[in-house]
């Protein structure tokens, strides 16, 4: 492998890179107790599952009830266990490759900001719950073995090593940053900066780009932004299905590039304004491939982390926009300004060569894919074939998990958004979401940052200042909001993000009316942004990757950005007219607006802040016990083929059918073992309590 991927610790990784030892931190947590009755070495939780773990069932357990696990205990190691996939088919999976299948099924394949919360409620989740089925077998082995139980100290001790070992190995995914990734996050994340410094980029040089301009042009000219906006969004839908998604990116930067150049080097007003309308489409665009994209390529504990990083991108190019504003704002330099587009789209165009594409697209288009099998190689920084192949299953898998039948793969699928509307539930959480769209931008967010220069002028010395300031606010206001997304209730969030923003219009207006100094007027508007990015900033987006399931997420968020993009033009065209014709109370129909959101939300919005640890336990517990057993046909030779592409597993599985079947006859033939005979007549049922808040119990026949 080369060096420029890192070392990689794999779950199975017979003959590669020794695997550390859990963090000193995490070796603290741990309880005192008899280490080398736990696990006998790390290799048995992340290399070599036991016998029975995840409710996924070995075969050989079903002709050899002990024979695993005393080859595992004589130090005969199994490299992989025999187990069965939820659709019947073979495969062989670790506890820690278990975990990861779970983290890609239930993760949706899209970059959110704050979704960090719900992978690691996941993470935890499953490691408490594979802990507690290896507590569990391990007492079973010591029952078989001396005919005596584990004590209750023993097994919190095993327990608790067990998940510590998992969690630690969960959290090494999000660490693991390969170059690939790297130069993707880096594309990716510059046309999010181009977003958010050409939403703001018109806000500062409004008195010197063509002066003599009247309010009619300059309004359709920032808001045309918003124009292209919904169209980009409706393509991007469509093009990241049949050109791909590194093809989709290449189509977007090339679309900023002609509209900076265009906009650079306008003659008139009505060049600027298609400008505006051609970055619009891009960026429109850019919300919508930019978190399928960078989801795609990173693991399931990477993509909320990805999506924070990516709204940090926006809201620093809005910062950024407004600080170069100072000296460039003016009559000879505005055109540097506006060039700052070209310059970075030409950066990201620089980078192409090393710009990889979507596996997860490579694969929904041919499972046998060579090239996708390589891009991950390459992401995931792996050394070995199998654990490829392991890495394919897990999104092949995921994919068929968060399909929608004939709308698999369709990010822009129609067919998805029906199924959408034809379910009672999904529709009414899709109305949720749009109406949480549109309060987003008809709060009146945009008329800050599209006119705060034109607002100031007048109201402070230098406009200029109070711009820098709300833009240097939006961006620690952004910070504070991850904090606060951890541990509160999103509901909670948006009503006090929604009366914030209300007391600060009511502020604003009084300001206006001149009870109070002008210069206050400056305070309420930081206050405004600043509530904003508490809530109503970020929340409708990460609320859609909460409250819908995995497979529909894309289609909501799609149809999201849509209506978001048209609420953002009507207020980027009509804020200058109500300006004018209210005066002091300009503010007032956002004031409006937000109150009847803060109604909407007391009444109709559910909280989504996500499972709790013990419900997410049992989603996994109802996901893994459809493992339990092979369909009578699986044992079929025409079946071998549904381990997705697997050729190990195909053979494993194989070579353990006919082991089972030479058993079953030497058993029919009394020519059996009358020591396996006997270990087996003296196996107690084996009994799985799979969560300790719940009274399901697994039970296999050992007929």
């Amino acid at each position: 492998m080369p060096s420029e991927y890192g070392p990689r610790r794999e779950g199975n990784n017979p003959g590669g890179i020794p695997m550390n030892g859990i963090t000193d931190e995490r070796q603290r947590l741990l309880p005192h107790g008899n280490g080398n009755d736990i696990m006998g070495n790390r290799q048995q939780i992340m290399g070599t599952s036991t016998t029975e773990y995840g409710a996924a069932v070995t075969l050989a357990s079903k002709s050899q009830p002990n024979g695993m696990v005393n080859m595992a205990s004589r130090g005969t190691m199994l490299t992989k266990s025999y187990s069965v996939h939820a659709n019947g088919s073979a495969s062989y999976l670790t506890p820690l490759q278990l975990g990861r299948h779970e983290l890609y099924e239930m993760v949706p394949f899209t970059a959110v900001f704050g979704m960090q919360q719900k992978e690691r409620n996941i993470s935890r989740a499953f490691a408490s719950y594979a802990a507690d089925l290896d507590s569990m077998e391990a007492d079973q082995f010591s029952f078989s073995q001396n005919n005596k139980r584990m004590s209750e100290a023993e097994l919190n001790s095993r327990r608790s090593y067990t998940s510590l070992l998992l969690l630690d190995e969960f959290e090494m995914d999000a660490v693991l940053v390969t170059t690939p990734l790297i130069i993707a996050i880096f594309v990716a994340g510059i046309s999010q900066f181009l977003v958010g410094y050409n939403t703001s980029v018109m806000n500062s040089p409004s008195s010197v780009v063509f002066q003599g301009h009247n309010t009619f042009q300059w309004s359709v000219a920032v808001s045309a932004f918003a124009v292209g906006g919904p169209f980009g969004a409706i393509m991007a839908g469509s093009l990241v299905d049949t050109r791909g998604r590194r093809g989709a990116l290449t189509i977007n930067t090339y679309t900023f590039l002609g509209g900076g150049i265009l906009q650079t080097f306008a003659t008139n007003m009505l060049f600027i304004t298609i400008a505006r309308f051609i970055i619009g489409f891009a960026s429109g665009f850019s919300s919508v491939l930019v978190p399928i994209f960078l989801g795609e390529l990173a693991p399931p504990t990477l993509r909320g982390t990805l999506g924070t990083l990516t709204q940090f991108c926006l809201v620093t190019g809005i910062f950024v926009s407004d600080l170069l504003a100072f000296p460039l704002a003016t009559e000879s330099s505005w055109r540097i300004l506006f060039s700052v587009t070209i310059i970075l789209s030409v950066a990201q165009i620089a980078c192409f060569p090393f710009l990889v594409e979507s596996p997860r697209w490579l694969l929904h288009r041919d499972k046998k894919s060579r090239r996708a099998r390589l891009i991950i190689k390459k992401l995931r920084g792996l050394r070995h074939d199998h654990e490829i192949e392991t890495e394919v299953n897990h999104f092949i898998s995921a994919s068929h998990a968060q399909s929608c039948g004939d709308a698999e793969e369709r990010t822009n699928s129609g067919g998805a958004f029906v199924a959408m509307i034809n379910d009672d539930r999904m529709w009414k959480l899709l109305v949720c979401s749009l109406i949480l769209q549109m309060a987003q931008q008809l709060c009146g967010i945009n008329a800050v940052f599209y006119y705060s220069t034109m607002f100031f002028d007048g109201l402070i010395e230098n406009p200029l200042i109070g711009t820098a300031i709300v833009g240097g606010v939006n961006v620690a206001a952004t910070y504070v909001a991850l904090f606060l997304m951890e541990s509160s209730n999103r509901r909670t969030l948006i009503l006090w993000s929604a009366g914030g923003m209300l007391v600060s219009c009511i502020g604003l207006v009084v300001c206006l009316l001149g009870y109070f100094d002008k210069m206050a007027s400056l305070f309420f508007v930081v206050t405004f942004v600043s509530f904003f990015e508490i809530g109503l900033g970020p929340i409708p987006w990460l609320i859609v990757a909460e409250m819908f399931e995995a497979k529909y997420v894309a289609t909501a968020m799609s149809a999201s950005c849509q209506v978001n993009w048209a609420c953002n033009f009507i207020v980027g065209l009509l804020f200058p007219y109500l300006q004018k014709s209210l005066g002091a109370y300009s503010f007032a129909p956002f004031a409006i607006v937000l109150l009847m959101t803060i109604i909407f939300v007391i009444i109709w919005l559910p909280e989504t802040k996500g499972t709790t640890p013990e419900e997410l336990r049992e989603n996994i517990v109802r996901s893994l016990s459809t493992m339990l057993q092979l369909s009578d046909d699986s044992t079929n030779d025409a079946d071998t083929s549904s381990s997705v592409g697997n050729p190990i597993d195909v053979e494993w599985r194989r070579a353990m059918d006919s082991l089972r079947r030479q058993e079953e006859e030497d058993m029919k033939r009394g020519l059996f073992s009358k020591f396996m005979m006997r270990v087996f007549s003296h196996e107690p049922p084996f009994t799985l309590l799979t969560s300790n808040s719940t009274s399901q119990r697994l039970r296999l026949s050992t007929n």
